[in-house]
Protein backbone atom coordinates (compact mmCIF):
# COMPACT_ATOMS: atom_id res chain seq x y z
CA UNK A 1 0.00 0.00 0.00
CA UNK A 2 2.88 2.23 0.63
CA UNK A 3 4.35 1.57 -2.51
CA UNK A 4 1.33 2.36 -4.42
CA UNK A 5 0.29 5.66 -2.10
CA UNK A 6 4.04 6.73 -3.65
CA UNK A 7 2.83 6.19 -6.89
CA UNK A 8 -0.94 7.99 -6.43
CA UNK A 9 -3.69 5.61 -7.45
CA UNK A 10 -4.24 3.79 -10.53
CA UNK A 11 -6.93 4.40 -13.51
CA UNK A 12 -9.66 2.42 -12.60
CA UNK A 13 -9.86 2.09 -16.64
CA UNK A 14 -6.74 0.60 -17.45
CA UNK A 15 -6.47 -3.52 -16.25
CA UNK A 16 -3.18 -4.66 -14.66
CA UNK A 17 -2.73 -7.17 -17.84
CA UNK A 18 -3.03 -4.85 -20.51
CA UNK A 19 -0.87 -2.36 -18.88
CA UNK A 20 2.94 -1.96 -20.43
CA UNK A 21 6.01 -2.71 -18.10
CA UNK A 22 7.44 -0.31 -15.86
CA UNK A 23 11.89 0.42 -16.57
CA UNK A 24 13.29 0.72 -13.31
CA UNK A 25 16.56 2.44 -13.96
CA UNK A 26 19.93 0.79 -13.41
CA UNK A 27 22.27 1.78 -10.68
CA UNK A 28 26.39 1.02 -10.20
CA UNK A 29 27.92 0.74 -6.76
CA UNK A 30 31.42 1.28 -8.24
CA UNK A 31 32.88 4.68 -7.25
CA UNK A 32 33.03 7.14 -9.78
CA UNK A 33 36.88 7.43 -11.06
CA UNK A 34 38.62 9.92 -13.14
CA UNK A 35 39.97 9.02 -16.07
CA UNK A 36 43.28 10.59 -15.71
CA UNK A 37 43.59 8.93 -12.39
CA UNK A 38 43.03 5.57 -13.95
CA UNK A 39 45.65 5.80 -16.54
CA UNK A 40 47.80 6.59 -13.81
CA UNK A 41 47.40 3.14 -11.71
CA UNK A 42 47.49 1.14 -14.75
CA UNK A 43 50.88 3.20 -15.45
CA UNK A 44 52.31 2.23 -11.93
CA UNK A 45 50.80 -1.53 -11.98
CA UNK A 46 52.81 -1.74 -15.26
CA UNK A 47 55.97 0.09 -13.76
CA UNK A 48 56.14 -2.62 -10.70
CA UNK A 49 55.80 -5.58 -13.38
CA UNK A 50 59.02 -4.58 -14.88
CA UNK A 51 61.29 -3.68 -12.07
CA UNK A 52 63.01 -6.16 -9.60
CA UNK A 53 61.70 -7.10 -6.48
CA UNK A 54 62.79 -6.13 -3.37
CA UNK A 55 64.07 -9.19 -1.34
CA UNK A 56 62.83 -8.04 1.78
CA UNK A 57 59.35 -7.70 1.23
CA UNK A 58 56.70 -10.08 2.41
CA UNK A 59 54.04 -9.76 0.38
CA UNK A 60 53.76 -9.09 -3.25
CA UNK A 61 50.75 -7.07 -4.66
CA UNK A 62 50.40 -8.72 -8.21
CA UNK A 63 51.52 -11.63 -10.18
CA UNK A 64 55.32 -11.37 -10.75
CA UNK A 65 56.72 -13.12 -14.02
CA UNK A 66 59.59 -15.82 -14.35
CA UNK A 67 62.14 -13.29 -15.76
CA UNK A 68 61.39 -10.63 -12.91
CA UNK A 69 61.72 -13.05 -10.09
CA UNK A 70 65.26 -14.24 -11.29
CA UNK A 71 66.42 -10.77 -12.04
CA UNK A 72 69.36 -9.95 -9.91
CA UNK A 73 69.13 -7.04 -6.97
CA UNK A 74 70.82 -3.22 -8.28
CA UNK A 75 73.08 -1.71 -5.96
CA UNK A 76 75.30 -2.60 -2.67
CA UNK A 77 73.51 -5.30 -0.42
CA UNK A 78 73.61 -4.12 3.02
CA UNK A 79 76.66 -5.59 5.39
CA UNK A 80 73.88 -5.77 8.44
CA UNK A 81 70.78 -7.24 6.12
CA UNK A 82 68.98 -9.67 7.43
CA UNK A 83 68.26 -11.94 4.02
CA UNK A 84 69.69 -14.70 3.25
CA UNK A 85 71.80 -13.52 0.23
CA UNK A 86 74.31 -11.14 2.52
CA UNK A 87 74.14 -13.41 5.46
CA UNK A 88 75.27 -16.72 2.81
CA UNK A 89 77.87 -14.00 1.37
CA UNK A 90 79.30 -12.56 4.23
CA UNK A 91 83.12 -14.45 6.18
CA UNK A 92 83.09 -11.46 8.29
CA UNK A 93 81.14 -9.14 10.59
CA UNK A 94 81.79 -6.38 8.21
CA UNK A 95 80.61 -8.14 5.03
CA UNK A 96 82.59 -10.36 2.47
CA UNK A 97 86.46 -10.47 2.72
CA UNK A 98 88.90 -11.97 0.98
CA UNK A 99 92.86 -13.28 1.38
CA UNK A 100 95.12 -11.10 -0.37
CA UNK A 101 98.68 -12.91 -1.21
CA UNK A 102 101.99 -12.05 -2.27
CA UNK A 103 104.68 -14.39 -3.47
CA UNK A 104 107.36 -14.21 -0.53
CA UNK A 105 110.11 -14.38 -3.62
CA UNK A 106 108.01 -11.34 -5.18
CA UNK A 107 108.07 -9.45 -2.00
CA UNK A 108 111.95 -9.95 -1.28
CA UNK A 109 112.51 -8.88 -4.88
CA UNK A 110 111.03 -5.64 -4.29
CA UNK A 111 111.84 -4.86 -0.86
CA UNK A 112 115.57 -5.46 -1.65
CA UNK A 113 115.15 -3.29 -4.51
CA UNK A 114 113.73 -0.72 -3.23
CA UNK A 115 116.44 -0.63 0.27
CA UNK A 116 119.38 -1.14 -2.65
CA UNK A 117 118.33 1.36 -5.82
CA UNK A 118 115.36 3.07 -4.43
CA UNK A 119 112.74 2.50 -6.75
CA UNK A 120 110.20 -0.47 -6.90
CA UNK A 121 107.53 -1.76 -8.01
CA UNK A 122 104.10 -0.66 -7.41
CA UNK A 123 102.05 -3.40 -6.03
CA UNK A 124 99.24 -0.96 -7.01
CA UNK A 125 99.33 -0.71 -10.35
CA UNK A 126 96.76 -3.03 -11.91
CA UNK A 127 98.46 -2.78 -15.64
CA UNK A 128 101.58 -1.59 -16.95
CA UNK A 129 105.45 -1.25 -16.02
CA UNK A 130 104.37 1.48 -13.26
CA UNK A 131 107.38 2.30 -10.66
CA UNK A 132 107.49 4.14 -7.34
CA UNK A 133 110.72 5.91 -5.87
CA UNK A 134 113.51 7.30 -8.00
CA UNK A 135 112.80 7.32 -11.14
CA UNK A 136 116.15 9.10 -12.26
CA UNK A 137 117.87 5.61 -11.13
CA UNK A 138 115.48 3.37 -12.31
CA UNK A 139 116.01 4.53 -16.13
CA UNK A 140 120.41 4.19 -15.49
CA UNK A 141 120.16 0.69 -14.02
CA UNK A 142 117.26 -0.20 -16.86
CA UNK A 143 114.80 -1.28 -14.24
CA UNK A 144 117.06 -4.18 -12.96
CA UNK A 145 116.16 -5.70 -9.80
CA UNK A 146 118.48 -6.86 -7.20
CA UNK A 147 118.18 -10.41 -8.59
CA UNK A 148 118.10 -9.46 -11.80
CA UNK A 149 121.79 -8.58 -12.26
CA UNK A 150 123.48 -8.65 -15.53
CA UNK A 151 126.11 -11.05 -16.75
CA UNK A 152 128.51 -8.08 -17.62
CA UNK A 153 128.23 -6.74 -13.76
CA UNK A 154 128.47 -10.06 -12.62
CA UNK A 155 131.38 -10.71 -13.88
CA UNK A 156 132.85 -7.70 -13.28
CA UNK A 157 132.08 -8.41 -9.71
CA UNK A 158 133.93 -11.66 -9.83
CA UNK A 159 137.54 -9.70 -11.09
CA UNK A 160 137.05 -6.77 -8.81
CA UNK A 161 136.46 -9.64 -5.80
CA UNK A 162 139.83 -11.57 -6.92
CA UNK A 163 142.17 -8.38 -6.80
CA UNK A 164 141.00 -7.52 -3.78
CA UNK A 165 141.46 -10.47 -1.97
CA UNK A 166 145.15 -10.55 -3.73
CA UNK A 167 145.64 -7.28 -2.11
CA UNK A 168 144.84 -7.90 1.55
CA UNK A 169 147.03 -11.67 1.09
CA UNK A 170 149.88 -9.14 0.22
CA UNK A 171 149.66 -6.94 2.63
CA UNK A 172 149.00 -9.24 5.90
CA UNK A 173 147.63 -12.64 5.72
CA UNK A 174 146.35 -11.79 9.79
CA UNK A 175 144.90 -8.54 8.84
CA UNK A 176 141.17 -8.42 8.80
CA UNK A 177 139.46 -6.40 6.45
CA UNK A 178 135.35 -5.68 7.49
CA UNK A 179 134.08 -3.80 4.22
CA UNK A 180 135.58 -2.43 0.89
CA UNK A 181 133.70 -0.37 -1.36
CA UNK A 182 133.83 -0.74 -4.77
CA UNK A 183 132.38 1.47 -8.15
CA UNK A 184 129.72 -0.02 -9.49
CA UNK A 185 128.09 1.12 -12.69
CA UNK A 186 124.88 -0.08 -11.41
CA UNK A 187 124.83 2.07 -8.40
CA UNK A 188 127.02 4.77 -7.11
CA UNK A 189 128.87 2.12 -4.38
CA UNK A 190 127.64 -0.95 -3.25
CA UNK A 191 128.96 -2.65 0.09
CA UNK A 192 131.04 -5.98 -0.61
CA UNK A 193 131.68 -7.82 2.76
CA UNK A 194 134.48 -10.00 3.61
CA UNK A 195 132.12 -13.21 3.94
CA UNK A 196 132.74 -16.86 2.24
CA UNK A 197 129.86 -17.70 0.13
CA UNK A 198 128.57 -21.25 -0.42
CA UNK A 199 129.50 -21.23 -4.30
CA UNK A 200 132.82 -19.60 -3.51
CA UNK A 201 136.03 -21.77 -4.66
CA UNK A 202 138.68 -22.90 -2.11
CA UNK A 203 140.22 -20.30 -0.04
CA UNK A 204 144.05 -19.96 -0.34
CA UNK A 205 146.32 -19.24 1.39
CA UNK A 206 147.00 -20.66 4.87
CA UNK A 207 144.26 -20.32 7.49
CA UNK A 208 144.47 -17.87 10.65
CA UNK A 209 144.71 -18.64 14.01
CA UNK A 210 142.01 -19.69 15.43
CA UNK A 211 140.80 -17.47 18.88
CA UNK A 212 140.66 -18.37 22.77
CA UNK A 213 136.67 -18.26 22.24
CA UNK A 214 136.77 -19.96 19.05
CA UNK A 215 139.00 -22.82 20.34
CA UNK A 216 136.50 -23.12 23.17
CA UNK A 217 133.77 -23.83 21.02
CA UNK A 218 135.64 -26.12 18.44
CA UNK A 219 135.97 -28.05 21.73
CA UNK A 220 132.67 -27.91 23.52
CA UNK A 221 130.97 -28.76 19.75
CA UNK A 222 133.73 -32.20 19.33
CA UNK A 223 132.84 -33.10 22.64
CA UNK A 224 129.25 -33.02 22.31
CA UNK A 225 129.50 -34.66 18.95
CA UNK A 226 131.53 -37.51 20.25
CA UNK A 227 128.70 -37.53 23.34
CA UNK A 228 125.82 -38.19 20.67
CA UNK A 229 128.10 -40.63 18.63
CA UNK A 230 128.36 -42.74 21.58
CA UNK A 231 124.91 -42.88 22.11
CA UNK A 232 124.15 -44.28 19.19
CA UNK A 233 125.41 -46.98 19.86
CA UNK A 234 123.51 -47.75 22.98
CA UNK A 235 124.93 -46.28 26.58
CA UNK A 236 127.86 -47.54 28.44
CA UNK A 237 126.98 -48.81 32.07
CA UNK A 238 129.30 -50.47 34.31
CA UNK A 239 127.42 -53.76 34.61
CA UNK A 240 127.33 -55.13 38.05
CA UNK A 241 125.41 -57.81 39.92
CA UNK A 242 124.75 -59.06 43.60
CA UNK A 243 124.05 -62.33 44.54
CA UNK A 244 121.54 -62.41 47.94
CA UNK A 245 121.44 -66.18 48.61
CA UNK A 246 123.01 -67.34 51.23
CA UNK A 247 125.71 -69.51 49.36
CA UNK A 248 126.29 -69.97 45.68
CA UNK A 249 127.15 -74.10 46.15
CA UNK A 250 125.57 -76.39 48.37
CA UNK A 251 127.80 -78.98 50.27
CA UNK A 252 127.27 -81.25 47.37
CA UNK A 253 128.69 -78.56 44.95
CA UNK A 254 125.67 -77.85 43.48
CA UNK A 255 124.71 -74.49 41.60
CA UNK A 256 122.08 -72.53 43.17
CA UNK A 257 120.49 -72.52 39.82
CA UNK A 258 120.48 -76.57 39.71
CA UNK A 259 116.69 -78.08 39.58
CA UNK A 260 115.71 -80.27 42.06
CA UNK A 261 115.72 -83.85 41.29
CA UNK A 262 112.56 -84.15 41.69
CA UNK A 263 110.71 -81.97 39.80
CA UNK A 264 108.29 -83.30 37.37
CA UNK A 265 104.87 -82.86 36.95
CA UNK A 266 102.00 -85.21 38.51
CA UNK A 267 100.38 -85.13 35.80
CA UNK A 268 99.02 -83.59 32.47
CA UNK A 269 95.54 -81.96 33.73
CA UNK A 270 95.60 -78.12 34.54
CA UNK A 271 93.56 -76.49 37.10
CA UNK A 272 92.72 -72.45 37.54
CA UNK A 273 94.40 -70.58 40.83
CA UNK A 274 91.98 -69.55 43.41
CA UNK A 275 94.04 -67.32 45.53
CA UNK A 276 97.70 -65.91 46.37
CA UNK A 277 100.21 -67.99 47.75
CA UNK A 278 103.52 -65.59 47.84
CA UNK A 279 104.19 -61.60 46.85
CA UNK A 280 107.89 -60.47 45.57
CA UNK A 281 108.60 -56.85 45.93
CA UNK A 282 112.12 -55.87 45.40
CA UNK A 283 111.30 -53.78 42.09
CA UNK A 284 110.90 -50.35 43.10
CA UNK A 285 109.13 -49.21 39.45
CA UNK A 286 107.06 -51.69 37.43
CA UNK A 287 107.47 -55.02 36.45
CA UNK A 288 107.77 -55.24 32.16
CA UNK A 289 107.96 -59.12 31.94
CA UNK A 290 108.14 -62.42 33.93
CA UNK A 291 109.76 -65.77 32.74
CA UNK A 292 109.95 -69.04 34.45
CA UNK A 293 112.78 -70.73 34.31
CA UNK A 294 113.04 -73.41 31.05
CA UNK A 295 111.41 -76.89 32.05
CA UNK A 296 111.44 -76.83 35.74
CA UNK A 297 110.13 -73.18 36.61
CA UNK A 298 112.04 -73.49 39.94
CA UNK A 299 113.29 -69.78 39.24
CA UNK A 300 111.64 -66.67 37.88
CA UNK A 301 113.37 -64.13 36.36
CA UNK A 302 111.95 -60.35 35.83
CA UNK A 303 112.76 -56.99 33.76
CA UNK A 304 112.38 -54.12 36.02
CA UNK A 305 111.21 -50.59 35.25
CA UNK A 306 113.87 -49.53 37.53
CA UNK A 307 116.64 -50.98 34.77
CA UNK A 308 117.45 -53.80 37.12
CA UNK A 309 116.97 -57.80 36.32
CA UNK A 310 116.20 -60.00 39.56
CA UNK A 311 115.67 -63.97 39.39
CA UNK A 312 113.63 -65.08 42.56
CA UNK A 313 113.15 -68.57 44.05
CA UNK A 314 110.10 -70.02 43.89
CA UNK A 315 110.67 -73.91 44.82
CA UNK A 316 112.51 -73.09 48.47
CA UNK A 317 112.99 -69.69 50.16
CA UNK A 318 110.69 -67.55 47.87
CA UNK A 319 113.37 -65.01 48.25
CA UNK A 320 115.59 -62.48 45.33
CA UNK A 321 118.70 -64.61 44.27
CA UNK A 322 120.51 -62.28 42.37
CA UNK A 323 120.10 -58.85 40.72
CA UNK A 324 121.72 -58.03 37.65
CA UNK A 325 122.33 -54.22 37.05
CA UNK A 326 123.63 -53.12 33.28
CA UNK A 327 120.61 -51.11 31.74
CA UNK A 328 120.90 -47.61 32.16
CA UNK A 329 117.34 -47.58 31.52
CA UNK A 330 113.80 -49.55 31.62
CA UNK A 331 114.65 -52.85 30.53
CA UNK A 332 112.45 -53.92 28.10
CA UNK A 333 112.16 -57.65 27.37
CA UNK A 334 114.13 -60.62 28.81
CA UNK A 335 114.48 -64.62 26.93
CA UNK A 336 115.85 -67.58 28.44
CA UNK A 337 118.37 -70.04 26.62
CA UNK A 338 116.74 -73.34 26.21
CA UNK A 339 118.80 -74.79 29.62
CA UNK A 340 118.37 -71.74 31.48
CA UNK A 341 121.95 -70.90 32.36
CA UNK A 342 121.91 -68.02 29.99
CA UNK A 343 119.41 -65.28 29.55
CA UNK A 344 119.05 -61.84 26.95
CA UNK A 345 118.01 -58.82 28.36
CA UNK A 346 116.67 -55.51 26.16
CA UNK A 347 116.88 -52.17 27.50
CA UNK A 348 115.24 -48.70 26.19
CA UNK A 349 118.95 -47.65 26.81
CA UNK A 350 119.56 -49.38 23.38
CA UNK A 351 121.81 -52.06 24.40
CA UNK A 352 120.83 -55.88 24.14
CA UNK A 353 122.99 -57.89 26.74
CA UNK A 354 123.67 -61.68 27.35
CA UNK A 355 123.84 -62.77 30.70
CA UNK A 356 125.53 -65.73 32.48
CA UNK A 357 122.78 -66.72 35.02
CA UNK A 358 124.82 -68.11 37.96
CA UNK A 359 127.64 -65.57 37.87
CA UNK A 360 125.56 -62.71 36.47
CA UNK A 361 128.69 -61.86 34.12
CA UNK A 362 127.79 -59.76 30.79
CA UNK A 363 129.20 -62.31 28.11
CA UNK A 364 128.43 -59.78 25.45
CA UNK A 365 126.47 -56.39 24.15
CA UNK A 366 124.50 -55.79 21.17
CA UNK A 367 123.35 -52.56 19.92
CA UNK A 368 122.48 -51.32 16.49
CA UNK A 369 121.69 -47.71 17.91
CA UNK A 370 118.14 -48.24 18.21
CA UNK A 371 115.45 -49.47 21.00
CA UNK A 372 115.20 -53.45 20.89
CA UNK A 373 111.64 -54.06 21.67
CA UNK A 374 111.33 -57.67 21.65
CA UNK A 375 114.69 -60.38 21.67
CA UNK A 376 114.53 -63.95 20.63
CA UNK A 377 117.10 -66.85 20.56
CA UNK A 378 116.69 -69.57 17.90
CA UNK A 379 114.80 -72.43 20.02
CA UNK A 380 117.11 -75.09 17.71
CA UNK A 381 119.76 -76.68 20.39
CA UNK A 382 122.53 -76.27 17.28
CA UNK A 383 121.79 -72.49 16.87
CA UNK A 384 121.59 -71.11 20.57
CA UNK A 385 123.69 -68.35 19.34
CA UNK A 386 121.35 -66.89 17.00
CA UNK A 387 120.12 -63.52 18.49
CA UNK A 388 116.76 -61.90 16.39
CA UNK A 389 115.80 -58.30 17.69
CA UNK A 390 112.99 -56.21 16.74
CA UNK A 391 114.07 -52.75 16.73
CA UNK A 392 112.34 -49.59 16.60
CA UNK A 393 113.31 -48.65 13.09
CA UNK A 394 111.25 -51.79 11.67
CA UNK A 395 114.04 -53.96 11.37
CA UNK A 396 114.06 -57.62 12.71
CA UNK A 397 118.07 -57.76 13.46
CA UNK A 398 119.86 -61.63 13.25
CA UNK A 399 123.20 -61.61 15.65
CA UNK A 400 125.31 -64.25 15.95
CA UNK A 401 126.79 -64.18 19.03
CA UNK A 402 129.63 -66.06 18.86
CA UNK A 403 131.18 -63.55 16.34
CA UNK A 404 129.19 -60.31 17.31
CA UNK A 405 128.21 -60.09 13.40
CA UNK A 406 125.13 -59.39 12.07
CA UNK A 407 124.93 -62.19 9.83
CA UNK A 408 120.72 -60.90 8.90
CA UNK A 409 118.40 -57.83 8.66
CA UNK A 410 114.59 -58.18 7.98
CA UNK A 411 113.81 -54.80 7.14
CA UNK A 412 109.78 -55.36 5.16
CA UNK A 413 107.89 -54.06 8.22
CA UNK A 414 105.95 -50.14 8.23
CA UNK A 415 106.24 -49.57 12.16
CA UNK A 416 108.49 -50.70 14.85
CA UNK A 417 108.54 -54.89 15.56
CA UNK A 418 106.98 -55.97 18.60
CA UNK A 419 106.92 -59.69 18.82
CA UNK A 420 109.10 -62.49 16.70
CA UNK A 421 107.67 -66.25 16.80
CA UNK A 422 109.19 -69.58 16.16
CA UNK A 423 106.46 -72.29 14.51
CA UNK A 424 106.94 -74.91 11.99
CA UNK A 425 109.59 -76.47 14.28
CA UNK A 426 111.98 -73.47 14.22
CA UNK A 427 111.68 -72.93 10.31
CA UNK A 428 109.94 -69.92 9.96
CA UNK A 429 108.99 -67.15 12.36
CA UNK A 430 106.00 -64.64 12.78
CA UNK A 431 106.34 -61.12 13.26
CA UNK A 432 103.84 -58.40 14.95
CA UNK A 433 104.51 -54.54 14.41
CA UNK A 434 102.91 -51.53 15.09
CA UNK A 435 101.69 -51.11 11.10
CA UNK A 436 99.12 -53.80 11.75
CA UNK A 437 100.44 -56.39 9.79
CA UNK A 438 101.90 -59.99 10.41
CA UNK A 439 104.47 -61.31 8.48
CA UNK A 440 105.67 -64.77 8.11
CA UNK A 441 109.36 -65.36 7.37
CA UNK A 442 111.61 -68.46 6.42
CA UNK A 443 114.61 -68.13 9.01
CA UNK A 444 117.70 -66.77 7.22
CA UNK A 445 115.96 -65.51 3.79
CA UNK A 446 114.92 -61.53 4.41
CA UNK A 447 111.45 -62.31 2.55
CA UNK A 448 108.14 -62.48 3.29
CA UNK A 449 106.09 -65.43 2.74
CA UNK A 450 103.14 -64.68 3.93
CA UNK A 451 101.38 -60.70 4.53
CA UNK A 452 99.00 -60.56 6.73
CA UNK A 453 96.87 -57.48 6.85
CA UNK A 454 93.26 -56.68 7.52
CA UNK A 455 91.41 -53.32 7.24
CA UNK A 456 89.53 -54.50 10.35
CA UNK A 457 93.09 -55.57 12.06
CA UNK A 458 94.39 -53.33 14.70
CA UNK A 459 98.56 -53.57 16.46
CA UNK A 460 99.19 -56.83 18.19
CA UNK A 461 101.95 -56.52 21.07
CA UNK A 462 101.96 -59.91 22.15
CA UNK A 463 101.72 -63.75 20.43
CA UNK A 464 101.83 -66.74 21.84
CA UNK A 465 102.23 -69.97 20.88
CA UNK A 466 99.87 -72.85 21.90
CA UNK A 467 101.29 -76.25 23.20
CA UNK A 468 100.77 -78.15 20.56
CA UNK A 469 102.03 -75.63 17.54
CA UNK A 470 99.36 -75.49 15.48
CA UNK A 471 97.71 -72.22 16.74
CA UNK A 472 98.31 -68.66 17.57
CA UNK A 473 97.18 -66.49 20.33
CA UNK A 474 97.62 -62.81 19.15
CA UNK A 475 96.40 -59.53 22.02
CA UNK A 476 94.62 -57.62 19.76
CA UNK A 477 94.80 -54.13 20.74
CA UNK A 478 90.75 -53.79 20.18
CA UNK A 479 90.48 -55.95 23.28
CA UNK A 480 90.29 -59.37 22.00
CA UNK A 481 92.52 -62.26 21.15
CA UNK A 482 92.83 -63.84 17.60
CA UNK A 483 93.72 -67.40 16.96
CA UNK A 484 95.88 -67.43 13.81
CA UNK A 485 96.77 -71.22 12.25
CA UNK A 486 100.11 -71.33 12.11
CA UNK A 487 100.15 -73.84 9.36
CA UNK A 488 100.65 -73.31 5.54
CA UNK A 489 97.72 -70.28 5.05
CA UNK A 490 98.08 -68.90 8.05
CA UNK A 491 94.28 -67.96 8.36
CA UNK A 492 92.10 -66.51 11.19
CA UNK A 493 90.25 -68.99 12.87
CA UNK A 494 86.95 -66.58 12.96
CA UNK A 495 85.52 -69.13 15.74
CA UNK A 496 87.88 -68.38 18.23
CA UNK A 497 87.57 -65.08 19.71
CA UNK A 498 88.69 -64.58 23.73
CA UNK A 499 87.22 -61.06 24.76
CA UNK A 500 86.35 -59.50 27.65
CA UNK A 501 89.30 -57.82 28.84
CA UNK A 502 90.79 -54.36 28.57
CA UNK A 503 94.10 -53.95 26.95
CA UNK A 504 93.67 -50.95 24.27
CA UNK A 505 96.57 -49.43 25.14
CA UNK A 506 98.93 -51.89 26.78
CA UNK A 507 100.96 -54.43 25.25
CA UNK A 508 99.43 -57.22 28.33
CA UNK A 509 101.00 -60.67 27.31
CA UNK A 510 99.20 -63.47 26.29
CA UNK A 511 99.63 -67.38 27.49
CA UNK A 512 98.43 -70.95 28.09
CA UNK A 513 98.37 -73.43 30.05
CA UNK A 514 100.60 -76.49 29.44
CA UNK A 515 97.85 -78.85 28.38
CA UNK A 516 96.25 -76.05 26.06
CA UNK A 517 92.81 -75.72 27.76
CA UNK A 518 93.24 -72.31 29.32
CA UNK A 519 94.03 -68.79 27.82
CA UNK A 520 95.52 -66.17 30.02
CA UNK A 521 95.96 -62.82 29.97
CA UNK A 522 96.37 -59.72 31.96
CA UNK A 523 94.41 -56.37 31.46
CA UNK A 524 94.85 -52.55 31.70
CA UNK A 525 92.78 -52.71 35.37
CA UNK A 526 94.88 -55.11 37.40
CA UNK A 527 92.92 -58.31 36.30
CA UNK A 528 94.07 -61.46 35.10
CA UNK A 529 92.08 -63.52 32.77
CA UNK A 530 90.92 -67.08 32.22
CA UNK A 531 89.28 -68.56 29.01
CA UNK A 532 87.98 -71.97 28.18
CA UNK A 533 90.13 -73.01 24.64
CA UNK A 534 87.42 -74.90 23.51
CA UNK A 535 84.11 -72.79 24.70
CA UNK A 536 85.96 -69.28 24.32
CA UNK A 537 83.80 -68.48 27.32
CA UNK A 538 85.57 -66.56 30.41
CA UNK A 539 86.44 -69.22 33.35
CA UNK A 540 87.12 -66.93 36.31
CA UNK A 541 89.41 -63.49 36.46
CA UNK A 542 91.25 -62.53 39.43
CA UNK A 543 91.68 -58.88 40.75
CA UNK A 544 95.80 -59.48 40.73
CA UNK A 545 97.60 -55.86 41.02
CA UNK A 546 96.84 -52.26 41.55
CA UNK A 547 96.98 -50.73 37.97
CA UNK A 548 97.94 -52.86 34.90
CA UNK A 549 98.63 -56.33 34.80
CA UNK A 550 101.13 -56.68 32.29
CA UNK A 551 102.46 -60.25 32.43
CA UNK A 552 101.17 -64.18 33.31
CA UNK A 553 102.94 -66.96 33.08
CA UNK A 554 102.08 -70.48 34.66
CA UNK A 555 104.55 -72.75 35.88
CA UNK A 556 106.01 -75.41 33.35
CA UNK A 557 105.28 -78.22 36.18
CA UNK A 558 102.71 -77.77 38.60
CA UNK A 559 99.61 -77.83 37.19
CA UNK A 560 98.01 -74.59 39.14
CA UNK A 561 100.38 -72.36 39.40
CA UNK A 562 100.41 -69.18 37.86
CA UNK A 563 102.81 -66.26 38.56
CA UNK A 564 101.64 -62.68 37.60
CA UNK A 565 103.25 -58.78 37.01
CA UNK A 566 101.87 -55.75 36.96
CA UNK A 567 103.13 -51.83 37.16
CA UNK A 568 102.69 -51.67 40.77
CA UNK A 569 106.07 -53.24 41.14
CA UNK A 570 104.90 -56.40 42.38
CA UNK A 571 105.26 -60.17 41.19
CA UNK A 572 102.57 -62.29 42.79
CA UNK A 573 102.54 -66.08 42.78
CA UNK A 574 98.67 -67.86 42.48
CA UNK A 575 97.74 -71.40 43.28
Amino acid sequence: MDLLQNYGDPDPDISPESSPPRVIPSKSSAPKVDDTLLALTVANAHRSASKPIDPTQHAVTFNPKYDQLWTPIYGPSHPYAKDGIAQGMRNHKLGFVENASIEPFVFDEQYNTFHKYGYAADPSASAGYNYVGDFDTLQKNDGISVYNIPQSEQKKRKIEKKKQKEMEMDEDENEEVDTVEVENPASDTWLMRNRKSPWAGKKEGLQTELTEEQKKYAEEYAKKKGEERGGEKGEIVADKTTFHGKEERDYQGRSWISPPKDAKATNDHCYIPKRLVHTWSGHTKGVAAIRFFPKHGHLILSAGMDTKVKIWDVFNTGKCMRTYMGHSKAVRDICFSNDGTKFLSAGYDKNIKYWDTETGQVISTFSTGKVPYVVKLNPDEDKQNILLAGMSDKKIVQWDMNTGQITQEYDQHLGAVNTITFVDNNRRFVTSSDDKSLRVWEFGIPVVIKYISEPHMHSMPSISLHPNANWLAAQSMDNQILIYSTREKFQLNKKKRFAGHVVAGYACQVNFSPDGRFVMSGDGEGKCWFWDWKTCKVFRTLKCHEGVCIGAEWHPLEQSKVATCGWDGLIKYWD
